[in-house]
């Protein structure tokens, strides 16, 4: 398989249309090649192509930010003496003294397939200032390591932010480049656009199915993305980010697992168990204990449940991550009607909505689980619905069949 920097480096008439343009770079530490050299050193080494600048995302060109929602700073790369600008720090779109800096900008960003996940916002804030300043965009695809699988309410007309760039749902199926072809398409962007695609990426392909487990290794796209098995879990697992309850923070398997210090576990999981079965197929849900280092519950410890997708349990079409983490919402709810689950909080630059609305993309899932009278088989048609929906919409932006 050849990712979208292996396949430029191999193509020279990719390169030729890059001749005597100055080439700017977004990345972030899992931007590697095939053989693990960093894109910045190999676009930098590459003679047919003058490296101006480069950008970085949520956590920092380098990763450094290890918690979440913490800023970083512009720099010059020491190594090629180009400015290194961040998109996630005093500024979220590139300014105008940043696009000048390049005629065209290569985004090499290994994503995880969430609408959630921020680096999907930064690309479409990019496309929109590229398209005003009269620059190319080309995107540098990589895989989708979550696969095609469709789960969650699509994104509702007014609830965008930066954890919500448009109208899709949590679990989208698509890569980098789909996405911007589907953005380009949406908000109508008059934008240079160049999609260099993988070349053998067979996304419904066993044992990763989506990830290709033998041919690439992880590394970690953000610092809490610790594996391929937790960007399976992240669509679920992090609508607990809303909530009091720790999404794993501060432990070894963060957005793996779920838990409190004041939960019985117990008593959670056999009403999940008992109103959700079919939710909860397709994996391993195994009651926990664990203490965060940070975060929330940070030196406490906390019982709660573990999601494994990592052994011969796992169907990749069957397991629904929303489903289990909205179960589990519902299962606290009724088992303990006051407990204090949304959390109020600066989240994302939003502190007028709650936290939870603004992950999931509407009032949906917090209205169905407050709900006491709402059934999960109604919440699951609804779901459904919109699934099926997106699906159909997202058919004429997919380049791998």
């Amino acid at each position: 398989m050849l990712l979208g920097i292996d396949k430029l480096m191999a193509d020279q008439g990719l390169q030729a249309g890059l001749a005597g343009r100055r080439v700017a770079l977004l990345a972030h530490p899992a931007s590697l090649n095939k053989d693990m050299l960093h894109s910045i050193d190999v676009i930098a080494g590459c003679g047919s192509m003058k490296l101006s600048s480069a950008f970085g995302p949520q956590h920092g060109m380098r990763g450094e930010k290890q918690d979440n929602m913490i800023e970083s700073e512009d720099y010059l790369d020491p190594l090629h003496q180009i400015p290194v600008y961040s998109l996630y720090g005093r500024v979220r779109k590139p300014t105008q003294h940043m696009m000048d800096s390049f005629d065209v900008i290569m985004i090499d960003l290994q994503d995880i397939g969430c609408r959630v996940y921020t680096f999907m916002t930064t690309l479409l804030y990019v496309m929109q200032e590229c398209a005003k300043a009269g620059k190319s965009v080309w995107i540098l695809d990589r895989p989708n390591p979550a696969g095609r699988p469709v789960e969650g309410f699509i994104l509702q007309k007014g609830w965008e932010s930066f954890v919500g760039s448009g109208p899709l749902p949590m679990r989208h199926g698509l890569t980098l480049g789909e996405t911007a072809l589907w953005f380009k398409t949406l908000h109508k962007i008059d934008v240079d656009l160049e999609v260099v695609t993988m070349e053998g990426y067979r996304p419904d392909e066993p044992p990763g199915f989506g990830w290709p487990r033998g041919e690439l290794a992880w590394v970690n796209p953000s610092p809490n993305a610790t594996t391929p098995f937790m960007t399976r879990c992240y669509p679920g697992t992090v609508l607990v980010e809303g909530t009091h309850f720790s999404e794993g923070r501060g432990t070894t398997h963060p957005l793996e697992v779920v838990g409190a210090p004041d939960l019985d576990m117990k008593a959670v999981l056999g009403w999940m168990h008992a109103n959700g079965a079919d939710w909860m197929r397709g994996c391993r849900v195994r009651p926990c204990f664990f203490e965060p280092t940070f975060n929330k519950h940070s030196g406490k410890m906390c019982n709660g449940f573990q999601i494994h997708t990592d052994d011969g349990a796992y169907r990749h079409q069957e397991f629904k991550p929303y489903r289990i983490v909205a179960l589990f919402l519902k299962a606290v709810r009724t088992l303990w009607p006051n407990y204090n689950i949304w959390r109020s909080f600066h989240y994302e630059y939003e502190s007028e909505r709650l936290a939870i609305d603004i992950i999931n993309g509407g009032q949906g899932l917090r209205a169905w689980v407050d709900d006491m009278a709402a059934t999960v088989e109604r919440f699951d048609k609804v779901l459904q619905a919109e699934e099926s929906e997106w699906i159909e919409t997202r058919k004429a932006f997919l380049l791998y069949k």
